[in-house]
């Protein structure tokens, strides 16, 4: 079961690596957030993309990435 700090947190800080998007379980995002990370683009993504896993209600975030599994 994924978490969503854990989601948010990995996105704020290696999201320009693609970290956040492998935990999800979206592997070839994160082969794009990788091969692109020189350019600086995704981090910025990576970081937008932090806050808003943070800040979704634990509903949508659980409906979207643990298959609707309430916890």
């Amino acid at each position: 079961m994924k978490n969503k700090l854990a989601a948010g947190l990995l996105g704020l800080f290696l999201g320009g690596l693609g970290i956040h998007k492998f935990y999800l379980g979206q592997t070839g995002r994160g082969i794009l957030f990788l091969v692109f990370f020189w350019t600086g683009i995704p981090a910025i993504i990576g970081f937008i993309e932090g806050i808003v896993l943070i800040a979704q209600p634990d509903d949508v975030f659980n409906a979207k990435y643990n298959g609707g599994a309430t916890a």
